[in-house]
């Protein structure tokens, strides 16, 4: 595995040379990366017992854990995100998907569940931050220290400075995980370390490792985002850039479950009503579960009646299907559909109109998930590089065009995204999103709709992508999509829309239309 590096302030978007981080810290990889699953299989350990946690922001309060933990035998919680940091650092793996099977395997639920879950994910959030912090405690580069001790230390520091643990207890535990994983030779450095995090709160640390930041590198720090992705929201923001400090802390909220009612199949309220959720505000088909559960046992998703969707990802594939179109309306296109989220929405809402829908995938495996997903509806799978097709003599009357991208709108789902990407992958994606762009505008036909949508709001993906392809072609026009958002609070005047974590709950999903003209 190629060795990863934490830059010397991975925060400030404007950083001093500093010394180099940990080699396995997830602050950065040194490749650019388009991932598409992850492996794990770390050692889980007995059960244990969950403490208070509070979220960010919220002053730490002392709570006595439910009973103590037996020396040298960590409770299961700690012991499973430990495994997932350890995942994601040497193994590249996805958090979503390693903590799931960690909390089956030791057969955590409830408050230990909670736990392991906010302690795993949010340290893979802050990681940034508790690095810039544990720099100050180390004897050594972070650079020196071994992935696992690291990420113990990472552990403990986050339960001292952003959960309500006691410190006795954060430190004690987190030297009982290091002798129990094998780490005893560590044990003594791991307590002092975490002794020296817990001389001040998080507070205190932020104000000592931002002094001399900018302002923006500052909000990164308390906000543990790396500076370029502060940088971009704050550029996307533009006059709204009071909004920054929000949009920031959107990104380490835990996201609410969001439903779609598969029209044709149940309605809305039946939907609801069975998952005891309330209607979306924007999006005809959204219900929103505030208290989380486990949509996977919803009768209604077990018998295809609904499925898990942002609410942000429905509106868009809505605004490319009821958007004003001249001519015919028989054939849709989803160009990259994988996994088919977008593509069984657009299906259903196809077969109520008398509509067809074709969805391309590059890769066959997803091309089976797409075929899982629209299963029951009359869609057609092609499996193949979109970019290689010629335009038949009919063309298509709807394209939707989800494009690669950064990711950056849906940090909050993906914890240990922000210190995987980097600018560097940008000039590839860029690239990309426009050959994409080009392919979608040469297989609709003259009169047809593109949709093109982004889970980012970084500006390069988003309006400027827009605006160099209608700067570059005459047959191209740019449609308002705002009607087709009307019910989502925000638009700054533009005829393009970009959503957001905190104004909206959803997800930073982009969306521009455009027409072929000709």
């Amino acid at each position: 595995m190629a060795e990863n590096h934490t830059p010397g302030n991975p925060n400030d978007p404007n950083p001093r040379e500093r010394r180099q981080g940990s080699r396995s810290d997830p602050a950065r990889s040194s490749q650019p990366q388009r991932r598409h699953g992850s492996r794990s299989d770390p050692a889980r350990a007995r059960s244990g017992r969950s403490q208070n946690i509070r979220p960010a922001g919220d002053p730490p309060a002392a709570v006595e854990p439910d009973r103590a933990a037996r020396p040298g035998a960590p409770d299961a919680p700690r012991a499973a995100a430990f495994a997932v940091l350890q995942a994601v650092s040497e193994l590249d793996a996805y958090a979503n998907l390693v903590l799931p099977r960690q909390l089956s395997e030791a057969g955590l639920t409830g408050r230990d569940a909670a736990l392991a879950t906010e302690l795993g994910y949010g340290t893979l959030r802050a990681t940034g931050t508790l690095d810039e912090i544990l720099r100050r405690c180390a004897s050594r580069d972070l650079a020196d220290i071994e992935t696992p001790v690291l990420n113990l230390l990472r552990l403990g520091a986050y339960q001292l400075l952003r959960t309500r643990v006691p410190t006795h207890a954060a430190v004690a535990t987190t030297v009982d995980l290091a002798r129990a994983t094998g780490n005893v030779r560590a044990a003594g450095f791991v307590n002092a370390v975490l002794r020296k995090v817990s001389a001040r709160d998080f507070d205190g640390w932020c104000d000592q490792i931002a002094e001399g930041a900018s302002p923006l590198g500052r909000l990164a720090l308390r906000y543990s985002h790396p500076g370029w992705i502060v940088a971009a929201f704050a550029e996307a923001l533009g006059e709204q850039e009071s909004e920054l400090p929000a949009a920031l802390a959107a990104d380490d909220e835990r996201p609410e479950t969001h439903l779609v009612s598969w029209p044709g199949r149940i309605s809305r309220a039946e939907l609801a009503a069975e998952a005891g959720g309330e209607a979306g505000p924007y999006s005809p088909y959204a219900v929103r579960l505030s208290s989380g559960g486990e949509p996977a046992a919803l009768a209604a998703i077990q018998r295809r009646l609904a499925g898990v969707q942002d609410e942000g990802s429905q509106l868009c594939a809505v605004a490319l299907a009821t958007l004003p179109l001249d001519g015919p309306d028989e054939r849709w296109l989803d160009l990259c559909a994988g996994p088919g989220g977008k593509a069984a929405l657009l299906a259903a809402l196809a077969a109520g109109r008398g509509a067809r829908l074709t969805a391309q995938e590059l890769h066959p495996h997803r091309a089976e998930l797409i075929a899982r997903a629209v299963e029951g509806w009359d869609v057609e799978i092609l499996v193949g590089d979109s970019r290689k097709r010629e335009p038949d003599e009919r063309g298509y009357d709807r394209v939707l065009l989800d494009a690669p991208c950064t990711g950056l709108g849906a940090l909050r789902r993906r914890p240990e995204a922000r210190w995987r990407r980097t600018p560097a992958d940008l000039p590839e994606l860029l690239s990309l999103q426009a050959e994409l762009l080009a392919t979608a505008l040469r297989l609709v036909r003259p009169g047809g709709l593109v949709g093109y949508v982004t889970c980012s709001p970084h500006l390069d993906e988003t309006r400027r992508q827009i605006e160099r392809l209608l700067a570059e072609r005459g047959d191209v026009e740019l449609v308002d999509a705002r009607p087709a958002f009307a019910q989502a609070p925000g638009a700054d005047g533009s005829p393009m829309v970009q959503l957001w974590p905190h104004r909206h709950g959803t997800d930073a999903m982009f969306f521009a239309a455009l027409r072929r003209t000709g």
